[in-house]
C-alpha cells in the first residue's frame, strides 16, 4: 500500500475511534510509523486530509446512492440496499458524529453534504416511486415528501441516536436496526398485506440477530 493510502486509512480509524477532534497529525503519522514531515509531503494539514477523505466518502456514497433496487417489492432486495447504504455512513462516521463542528472549521465541505442529503431524499423518494406505481404502497404526494424526509433523517441522523443509546453497540447491529425502522416506516402505507410485510422485516432482523449471536460466540 502506498504511503499515501496508509495515511488516509489510519486517518480514517483514529477519526472513527477517537473522533477527529482529538487525533492530531502527529497521532496519525506514528501510527502510521512515519514522520510529520513526511505526513505533510503527501497531506498539508488536517484539511487536507479531511478533504480527500469527504472525497472518497462522496464517491462510493453517489455510486450506492444511484444504484437501483432491482426487486423493490422484495424485501431482501431493499434490505441489502439500505445496509449498503448504512455501511457506507457507518465506515466514515466521524463526518456524522461531528457533523456540525466540521462542517463549521471546513465550510468548503457545507455545500457538498448538502448536496449528499439531497441525494439521500432523491433516493428515498426513488424507493418510494417505485412501491407506489406498483401499487404495493398508498400515499399522496405530501405523504411521500414527509415519508422521504423521514427517512434521510434517519440515514442521516441514526448513528448519533445509536451512540447516545448505547456507546458499545457493535457496527452490524447498528445497521440493520436502521434497515428496520426505515422499512417500519414506509410499512404504514401498505393498504393490504401490512401484517405480512412486518413480518417478513422482523423476521429478517431476527435472523440478523441471531447471526450476530452466533459470529460473537465463535
Amino acid at each position: 500500500m502506498k504511503t499515501k493510502d496508509r495515511i488516509l486509512k489510519s486517518a480514517l480509524t483514529l477519526f472513527n475511534e477517537e473522533g477527529e477532534p482529538a487525533v492530531s497529525t502527529v497521532d496519525i503519522a506514528n501510527d502510521v510509523g512515519i514522520s510529520p514531515g513526511n505526513l505533510y509531503y503527501h497531506f498539508r494539514g488536517k484539511e487536507a486530509l479531511i478533504e480527500a477523505l469527504f472525497a472518497s466518502f462522496e464517491e462510493e456514497m453517489r455510486i450506492v446512492l444511484k444504484a437501483p433496487v432491482k426487486k423493490p417489492l422484495s424485501v431482501e432486495d431493499n434490505w441489502l440496499y439500505l445496509y449498503v447504504v448504512f455501511e457506507e455512513i457507518y465506515d466514515f462516521r466521524f463526518f456524522y458524529r461531528n457533523m456540525n463542528d466540521i462542517l463549521a472549521r471546513f465550510p468548503g465541505l457545507a455545500r457538498r453534504f448538502q448536496a449528499l442529503l439531497d441525494l439521500k431524499g432523491n433516493a428515498a423518494t426513488a424507493m418510494i416511486r417505485a412501491l407506489g406505481t406498483r401499487e404495493f404502497i398508498a400515499l399522496g404526494d405530501t405523504e411521500a415528501e414527509h415519508l422521504s424526509r423521514r427517512m434521510a433523517l434517519l440515514l442521516t441522523h441514526w448513528l448519533n441516536d445509536c451512540a447516545l443509546r448505547n456507546k458499545n453497540a457493535a457496527a452490524p447491529g447498528i445497521i440493520h436496526e436502521g434497515v428496520r425502522e426505515i422499512l417500519l416506516e414506509i410499512s404504514a402505507y401498505i393498504p393490504a398485506g401490512r401484517a405480512v410485510f412486518i413480518d417478513l422485516v422482523e423476521t429478517f432482523y431476527a435472523e440478523s440477530t441471531l447471526q450476530r449471536g452466533l459470529s460473537s460466540r465463535r
